[in-house]
């Protein structure tokens, strides 16, 4: 993979994973679908193209 993960992104993702494992930490079993569903959502996070930068339209 060539694509540049811009910082914004790489900092919600890590927000994303802290949430995750902060409710997990305390549990002595997880189930594999949670684990699963967070790894989806951090890679949706990450794999997620960025919104165009359009330019300001004059009014």
């Amino acid at each position: 993979m060539n694509d540049v993960v811009e910082p914004a992104e790489v900092a919600e993702a890590v927000a994303m994973i802290d949430a995750g494992l902060g409710g997990l930490t305390s549990r002595r079993l997880v189930s594999s679908d949670e684990v699963t569903d967070l790894l989806l959502d951090v890679r949706a996070l990450l794999s997620t193209p960025p919104a165009p930068k359009l330019d300001p339209v004059d009014a």
